[in-house]
């Protein structure tokens, strides 16, 4: 069944109803309360979708995201991509293809957040990419840029990879891929596809003075990661205040 973005079926209402705090449609709203008392989606920005069984739910688009209710979810059968509920008036978030694409390699969840922590570790990497690079500012933009730190303890709050046993450890390396923004949200997309494919067992991509898409096999995980991640963006950007290096170059 599929409906068009603007109009909704009440008799799918029962999708988004339920008293337990850990249905999608009540989980996604406490959780865009907490995020936006994070700064992670202020001014209307950043999203959550969650996959419960054959379905996607979805957070609106151009809504305060503290303010949300259940009933402003929209809901996607998986399987066909059609919205099967769509709220009167909203429009579908603009992440959409890029949470599917989370969803499409096992994701349980996907979170997008414009965490200014995020966005400065970007810039802080596109800078050191363009001093290496000098004039060469061109090649640059077809290049994958990559966050990576490593013997920070925090680090143990990320998985290995998807498939393979365990967290990563004090001693291994962090990678985040970081592509480049666009003018559209969709349009990142295919960017982030190809960095899924480059970098295999990251569960985040950064977006260049943007933020973060990061994923997990559940809710539980996705925000661990969210969280854990945000806090080595913070412990990042100052350690190159204090000129501190981020990795040992001698290391992989």
């Amino acid at each position: 069944m599929s409906t068009t973005a603007g109009s909704t079926d009440d008799s799918m209402d029962h999708l988004i109803t339920s008293p337990s705090p850990s249905h999608p449609a009540n989980h996604i709203c406490a959780l865009c309360r907490n995020f936006y008392t994070l700064g992670w989606v202020t001014g209307t920005g950043g999203g959550v979708s969650i996959k419960h069984g054959p379905h996607i739910f979805i957070a609106p688009s151009g809504v305060q995201k503290e303010l949300m209710r259940p009933g402003d979810m929209f809901v996607m059968e998986h399987a066909s991509r059609a919205y099967i509920r769509n709220p009167p008036v909203l429009k579908p978030s603009a992440c959409t293809p890029l949470f599917l694409a989370a969803f499409d390699r096992g994701a349980g969840c996907c979170i997008h957040t414009h965490s200014q922590w995020a966005v400065l570790v970007t810039l802080l990497v596109e800078r050191d990419a363009l001093r290496q690079q000098g004039s060469a500012a061109a090649s640059m933009a077809e290049e994958l840029l990559c966050f990576e730190i490593e013997r920070i303890e925090q680090i143990k709050g990320i998985p290995k990879g998807q498939g393979k046993q365990g967290m990563l450890g004090y001693f291994d390396r962090l990678r985040v891929p970081i592509i480049p923004n666009t003018a559209h949200e969709e349009d990142l997309t295919q960017s982030l596809e190809a960095a899924m494919d480059r970098y295999p067992d990251t569960y985040a991509v950064l977006v260049l003075r943007h933020g973060l898409y990061v994923w997990g096999d559940d809710v539980q995980k996705a925000k661990t990661q969210a969280e854990s991640l945000d806090y080595i963006f913070r412990l990042a950007v100052e350690m190159r205040r204090l000129d501190l290096p981020w990795t040992d170059h001698n290391t992989n």
